[in-house]
């Protein structure tokens, strides 16, 4: 079986935990998978490769023009819908066999300077995955001082997220490297991270926040009992820990893992659990990638793959 050619061929993008994703999806012909982040196109493309029938979701419109270009000679067997995954998944589907959802920014657009998604790279400091709406500078901008620090706070879990949103306010920053100043400033040096660079969580912020990624992904989850057959698999694939946190959580709650609250104390009562579960945990601990694959791709190395399986 050939998997991800063009992600693992060209160097370009890599598809993390493929062989794992498709462990769990088991693609093979007559099957209907929804990849509902298509990215840079490598899950669907070994999904298509396996025989399946996949319908492919982004809201990033350059990367549906992309991939369909790539991917034209499996003809009807993709299928490709412009949106956000969570409208799209909540409007209501023909219920598939499969759905797969990484969570992570495709290098593809990570590496495009006018994106303005990576601090490494000069560019506009964007951060738009649909190109539409508000940008990260726009954002700055608007918000005042205390709730651009909550945002940095809580969806980039940044220790020093006052002092950044002072220095962003008051330079306003244009551009990523101008952010990355400003980040710097704020940051004593001698707490600066070691493994991370000094902007990756503020970075990621700015990202969550701009494209409301943690209310799509809340919106996608309650959706996903209406979207499977009998025996159909969901796999997630996350990089920080608010998503994982979130598909953590309801994956226990579908599989009847979440344990039963006393009415009045609201404590857990320990043994107790709910009796019947409409979906089996495949992934009791959440699956990380390899040594080797961190080594090839170190993007792979906060990964995690969550997957459960509808029973009736």
């Amino acid at each position: 079986m050939r998997s991800g050619g063009f992600a693992e061929g060209s160097g370009e993008h890599r598809s993390v935990l493929l062989e794992e994703v498709l462990k769990v999806l088991t693609p093979k012909p007559g099957k209907r998978i929804i990849d509902a982040t298509l990215g840079a196109g490598g899950h669907t493309e070994a999904l298509l490769f396996c025989g399946a029938q996949v319908m492919a979701i982004d809201q990033d419109e350059q990367a549906l023009r992309f991939c369909e270009q790539r991917l034209q000679s499996f003809g009807s067997q993709l299928e490709t819908v412009h949106g956000n995954f969570a409208e799209v998944l909540e409007a209501g589907i023909e219920p598939c066999d499969g759905l797969l959802m990484d969570l992570g920014i495709s290098s593809r657009q990570l590496d495009a300077r006018e994106r303005g998604f990576s601090f490494q790279r000069e560019g506009p400091l964007d951060m738009r995955m649909s190109q539409e709406g508000q940008t990260a500078a726009e954002l700055i901008a608007h918000l005042d001082e205390k709730r651009l620090a909550v945002v940095l706070r809580v969806f980039g879990e940044e220790r020093f997220a006052h002092a950044i949103a002072r220095q962003l306010k008051q330079r306003l920053p244009q551009t990523t490297l101008e952010a990355v100043s400003c980040i710097e400033s704020a940051v004593p040096k001698a707490h600066w991270p070691r493994k991370i660079h000094v902007a990756t969580k503020s970075f990621q912020a700015l990202r969550i926040a701009v494209n409301r990624e943690l209310e799509a992904l809340e919106g996608a989850l309650g959706s996903i009992p209406k979207c499977l057959k009998v025996g159909g698999v969901v796999a997630i694939i996350s990089f920080h820990s608010l998503e994982d946190r979130l598909v953590k959580q309801a994956f226990l709650k579908f599989s009847g893992r979440e344990p039963l609250l006393a009415a009045q104390a609201r404590l857990p009562i320990r043994g107790e659990w709910a009796r019947e579960a409409a979906f089996a945990l495949l992934t009791p601990k959440a699956i990380r990638p390899s040594e080797e694959e961190v080594a090839q791709n170190p993007r792979a190395r906060s990964a995690k793959l969550r997957a459960i399986q509808r029973l009736v």
